[in-house]
């Protein structure tokens, strides 16, 4: 996987390293594949004395909130790379970039998608080059009959490291509150309940039609660092110690625990794993990562008892419980652990070619779409995923 803050981190060192002898550095994830004669070759229809960003292009339809907003009146202009790809950087410029980095540092506290980041860094406002779309960097499935020209191609698969863990080895639990009892949570109820052989509902309202569980923890505004703690507590002291994950939402988180299931079949929950959409904050400066909380936070229990162990504690009950959490297991030297499979926003959110090769485990939000249809279009288990659920039909194109 493409270091988190490859920029400040790498650039430097790239070019004192392999800055006299390389013409390129080329970036790609961990399951991307790659025909090294094609790639060369594609490289060489580039002039490498001269600054160059390539890579497979995606583009926003709409201004999304992961982007700031960016382009808002044509965002369809700016052009970003997708990893799964892989990705380009002539020499010259990675040169110039890491000159520009000992006189500039990053700005930006927030790193929420590296991708369009990376870009609009490189950019410059108008200064350094845009991405150069290169059509042989591909995130077609190898097997697929459309590679034959791919230079890269990319695993489309769920990870699955063996069985499924148990349905009885996942507990999760649902953040709510009183106001949201009557339209978010019948929508959990209609989609992913399901999928959960043990599911708890947290409020600030003991409400037994739900049933939700009231913690004694008012219901906040900005944060809800108060309540998080709280139910990690009653994870660790409430709950069975044979059950050995954790999974945290929001009401209007869309997930599908089925997929997660087999997700988490690749980590140990006797190591401290802490999974879901990596956020940053303050990246360049010090700073740490983040679950950022309305994809889907998965604690494995040996990470939720460490974490209570130590004194890290919110500083304040309306806190942001995700970056209170991240800033805690970064002072205990616990890594984050990033899944590009869970979503912090809507599925309009990101462009259609990024989800095209993804098999989501989540999304988040309810705002101008229908939560319900979004599930069974996307997260709801198909019939090669399991017998026993009958798919919806609905168009991706739609949402």
């Amino acid at each position: 996987m493409l270091l988190w803050a490859v920029i400040p981190c790498k650039t430097a060192s790239f070019s004192v390293t392999y800055g006299r002898n390389t013409s390129w550095i080329f970036f790609c994830e961990e399951d991307t594949r790659i025909q090294v004669a094609k790639l060369l070759e594609t490289l060489r229809r580039f002039d490498k004395s001269k600054e160059w960003f390539l890579g497979k292009a995606l583009y926003d339809e709409e201004s999304t909130i992961i982007h700031h907003y960016a382009f808002a009146e044509n965002p369809t202009v700016f052009k970003f790379p997708d990893f799964a790809a892989g990705w380009a950087l002539s020499i010259p410029l990675v040169n110039k970039l890491a000159k520009k980095l000992k006189s500039e540092p990053l700005k930006s506290d927030f790193t929420i998608d590296l991708k369009h980041e990376i870009a609009l860094y490189i950019w410059q406002k108008g200064e350094g080059p845009h991405l150069t779309p290169v059509p042989e960097f591909c995130t077609d499935d190898v097997n697929s009959y459309k590679t034959d020209d791919c230079a890269t191609t990319f695993s489309n698969f769920l990870p699955l490291c063996g069985e499924p863990v148990n349905k009885e080895d996942v507990f999760v639990a649902v953040k709510t509150c009183r106001k949201f009892h009557g339209d978010r949570i019948p929508v959990v109820k209609q989609t992913w309940e399901r999928e959960a052989a043990l599911i708890e509902y947290y409020s600030d309202y003991a409400d037994i039609s739900i049933p939700t569980i009231d913690l004694g923890i008012p219901n906040t505004e900005r944060g809800h660092c108060g309540k998080t703690f709280a139910i990690l507590e009653r994870f660790l002291n409430h709950t069975s110690p044979r059950i050995p994950w954790l999974v945290v939402v929001d009401d209007d988180t869309l997930i599908s625990i089925f997929r997660l299931r087999k997700l988490l079949s690749c980590y140990d929950p006797n190591e401290p794993v802490f999974l879901g959409e990596r956020y940053g904050y303050g990246l360049g400066t010090g700073g740490y990562s983040y679950i950022t909380g309305g994809g889907g936070m998965v604690f494995s229990r040996t990470a939720v008892q460490k974490l209570l162990a130590s004194k890290c504690r919110c500083y304040s009950m309306d806190a942001p419980d995700d970056m209170v959490l991240g800033m805690c297991f970064s002072g205990l030297g616990i890594p984050i652990t990033h899944s590009p499979l869970f979503h912090q926003a809507r599925p309009m959110d990101y462009p259609k070619d990024y989800l095209s090769h993804q098999i989501p485990v989540s999304f988040h939000k309810h705002w101008n779409i229908d939560p319900v249809k979004v599930y069974f279009t996307w997260l709801a288990p198909n019939t090669e995923e399991s017998h026993n659920e009958k798919k919806v039909g609905y168009n991706r194109e739609d949402l």
